[in-house]
């Protein structure tokens, strides 16, 4: 996972990108893997591994609890799969950026994950979508290891509010997002058709960098155009500077730090840079 990002999260807030962009410019930096939500940036460095319910012990929760089937299970790369799930509770609803707390029947452990799919969806066919990253946490294991078919599980919406702040008037004004995504390779970059297909539907709002640091075999004629070998630089950033630009980075904790002094060393205040935080 390692990407840089200015304002919106991709997949999820894409795939709704005209209920949330924002007024102002945003650039994004993003790593492939990373599903979870996004923070005000303050102490960036890492510390010892907390349960997800530990971690997020101080953030809002609905009161809804809703039971899940399985409905489709696909593999978007060789290590994430995402998950269909028909939601039972008509009273269950999310916005776009929020998280759900995943109960799994017989486990202790809850584990914690950002949708991938636009509130849109729940409302018209009740499908909530999740891309779980393969890692040796129990509910992220069962995923990929056991999760079948008609299987049974358990959804509570999370949200970090700080600094949330209701759309008002006649919703937001779809502003400018620029997108660096980082990967391996061009196969471990997820909803790249998702994004391209954005790109395609709100020419000179949303543009999309691609760079991938260990690419072996072709890339395919669509994506070529877009994609740069090598990793994420300070003159790919730099000239996005402005006051009007936030920035939003999403990957591991190294890659966070690393962009993120990035960012300050070429004049970016620390109020406009978020990150996220899953470790």
């Amino acid at each position: 996972m390692a990407c840089a990002t200015i304002h919106v999260g991709v997949p999820q807030l894409l795939r709704g990108v005209s209920r949330i962009l924002p007024t102002h410019s945003a650039l994004v930096v993003l790593r492939h893997s990373a599903f979870c939500y996004y923070t005000v940036n303050s102490t960036i460095k890492s510390k010892r591994k907390m349960d997800h319910l530990e971690r997020t012990a101080n953030n809002f929760r609905q009161e809804v609890i809703s039971q899940a089937k399985v409905c489709g299970i696909s593999n978007e790369s060789e290590t994430v799969k995402r998950l269909r799930l028909a939601i039972t509770n008509k009273d269950f609803t999310f916005k776009a950026g929020q998280w759900v707390d995943f109960f799994i029947p017989g486990m202790s452990v809850v584990g914690g994950f950002s949708m991938c799919s636009s509130p849109g969806l729940l409302k018209r066919e009740g499908i909530l979508e999740l891309a779980v990253k393969h890692t040796d946490h129990p509910p992220a294991h069962w995923i990929h290891t056991e999760c079948a078919l008609d299987s049974e599980v358990a959804l509570r919406v999370g949200a970090d509010l700080h600094g949330y702040q209701e759309g008002k008037g006649n919703g937001y004004k779809i502003g400018t997002v620029k997108l660096y995504y980082s990967a391996k390779n061009s196969g471990q970059l997820l909803f790249k058709k998702n994004i391209l297909g954005l790109m395609n539907a709100f020419p000179g709002k949303i543009m999309c960098h691609f760079h991938v640091t260990q690419q072996s075999s072709p890339i395919c004629e669509e994506l070529r155009p877009h994609v740069t070998e090598g990793r994420i630089s300070e003159k790919d950033l730099e000239k996005h500077v402005s006051r009007d630009t936030l920035w939003y980075i999403c990957g591991p904790p190294p890659m966070i730090e690393s962009i993120s002094k990035l960012l300050s060393d070429i004049g970016v205040p620390r109020n406009c840079i978020f990150f996220e935080k899953w470790w």
